[in-house]
């Protein structure tokens, strides 16, 4: 199995790579969210990759990050009906932070509008991996829409803390909020996350 490529970028068009790696050019199909993140042509690029074995061909497929690559295998080995090429295209269409709030908040229609997915492919997406991707994918979601100040960051690594720890995001936040109004600006996201558990035990 080939895990990752690093070598000189030798051409990228948004769809696919080639990178020399001592003196042999590999090409790899990646995302739009990986193309927006590579480096300039001769440049050194580290690539993390899938190799998807057909009867007919061998072909990697890259990405730039292990969140991307992460949701291209959920895609591949949980949803019916999405091979690499369709899960390409999902990644091409919405990055894993976005797609991970539609599948968490049942987002139907925005899942339709990407490239090659229905509706019944939406909704196949949302069903597969609802449970895969938990409630926390919606705040990230969400959080992500906005630029965190200090404390806003606080109070978002608290309650995706809780969320992890089996708290609905709703209680959450409001169990992060009532802490940091006990504990002041200052307290860690420790000790907030280890308040919120007194007070909800």
């Amino acid at each position: 199995m080939i895990t990752f490529l690093r070598g000189k970028l030798i051409d990228a068009v948004p769809t696919q790579v080639i990178v020399e790696v001592n003196g042999i050019g590999y090409e790899v199909l990646i995302p739009l969210s990986s193309f927006d993140k590579l480096p300039s042509k001769g440049q050194e690029v580290s690539l993390l990759t899938h190799l998807a074995i057909r009867e007919d061909a061998h072909v990697l497929y890259g990405f730039m990050t292990n969140a991307e690559r992460e949701m291209f295998r959920l895609l591949i080995n949980t949803v019916s009906g999405i091979g690499p090429k369709l899960a390409l295209n999902v990644l091409s269409g919405m990055n894993v932070t976005a797609l991970r709030g539609a599948v968490a908040n049942g987002d139907i229609k925005s899942l339709s509008q990407i490239s090659g997915v229905g509706k019944k492919t939406a909704e196949r997406i949302v069903v597969e991996l609802k449970d895969k991707i938990g409630p926390a994918g919606a705040w990230e979601a969400s959080s992500a829409q906005r630029a965190l100040s200090a404390l806003d960051q606080k109070t978002n690594d608290a309650v995706l803390a809780l969320v992890a720890l089996g708290f609905k995001q709703n209680d959450a936040y409001e169990s992060v909020r009532a802490a940091l109004t006990l504990l002041g600006a200052d307290a860690t996201v420790e000790h907030i996350v280890r308040t919120c558990l007194k007070k909800g035990g």
